[in-house]
């Protein structure tokens, strides 16, 4: 009897836990689900794309003028554009480019926002207001202006050659770097807020007066306490970011053609929105459900982090 009991216990345990506990405020949020499902079979088509293309051979950056604008067809699911590339194959390599930004300057965004929300917080007195001030700073710029400012700079002028100024590599990360130089605003203020009250608790001033260093506190005690509402700030970051980059894209500004994107795809198709408009519907449609998709995920981890939803759960 008490063997059996001692079995259940850890099995009980585990249910109980803080993450199962998310877990399920989380997959009874229906919208959440269905947009996590969406965004998982997204993300696998796009990473598809180069199996696509190398089984049916068919080359997204190939132009053929021979067949441009040809309809939906067994070769081509949703047609050729103007110049006579296939528009899915060149809609899910946009997809990897866009979500891959998404991902990679809100992960660049989280590092340096939290770098600089932590110690201002944990120090404090006047470095505290010297960082915050900058923070300040950069949230009163014009984001869009300055994104296309930044995305306009000259590369060979700072040392670099013309073609490796222009290689999708580099211009990929300058999309990145310069995103995240501009977001990361948000997360540093939810960090900060986070550490000012975690550095105040009795465990963290016992530790202190035990000897601990300051980087022991921050990485043993402040940024485990604080990681809940990083992760949602980081969650509800990614679709920001995508829209950013497609923003970007669209003005020129962005990741060039013929290395398709969402945002340059929509570009290249408002001169043809009255003869071929559904090149343009595709990527803005791709866009608008991504974006949408992200946030309502953002939101289900935001409530199921939240202590105070498990009893509207309970509820249910």
């Amino acid at each position: 009897m008490s063997t059996v009991t001692a079995d259940k216990a850890p099995a009980e345990a585990g249910r109980n836990s803080v993450w199962s506990k998310r877990w399920e405020r989380f997959r009874h949020n229906k919208l959440a689900m269905i947009s996590l499902v969406f965004l998982a079979l997204m993300a696998i088509a796009c990473a598809m794309a180069g199996p696509i293309e190398h089984f049916t051979g068919i080359d997204a950056n190939a132009t053929n003028l021979l067949r441009r604008f040809r309809p939906p067809s067994a070769q081509h699911w949703l047609g050729t554009d103007d110049l006579g590339r296939d528009v899915l194959l060149r809609l899910l390599h946009g997809g990897q480019v866009s979500i891959a930004v998404g991902l990679l300057a809100t992960l660049i965004t989280a590092v340096i926002g939290i770098a600089i929300g932590v110690t201002a917080g944990y120090i404090g007195g006047q470095f505290d207001n010297i960082l915050m001030r900058m923070t300040d700073c950069i949230i009163a710029l014009p984001l869009i202006p300055v994104l296309i400012v930044l995305g306009a700079v000259d590369l060979t002028k700072i040392g670099l050659s013309p073609e490796a100024a222009s290689s999708p590599a580099v211009v990929f990360l300058r999309i990145v770097i310069i995103i995240a130089l501009v977001d990361w605003t948000t997360i540093a203020r939810i960090a900060r807020a986070g550490t000012i009250t975690v550095r105040d608790v009795d465990y963290v001033r016992a530790a202190t007066v035990s000897g601990a260093k300051g980087p022991y506190n921050v990485f043993v005690h402040v940024l485990p306490n604080i990681a809940t509402p990083l992760i949602v700030a980081m969650t509800l970051s990614v679709g920001r970011i995508i829209l950013f980059e497609s923003t970007l894209s669209f003005l020129g500004f962005g990741i060039v053609p013929p290395t398709p994107t969402w945002g340059n795809m929509l570009t290249n198709a408002q001169q043809l929105i009255i003869s071929a408009p559904l090149l343009a519907v595709y990527p803005g449609l791709l866009i608008f459900t991504t974006v949408m998709a992200v946030n309502f995920v953002g939101d289900g981890v935001r409530s199921a982090f939240d202590p105070r939803s498990e009893t509207g759960s309970r509820s249910h």
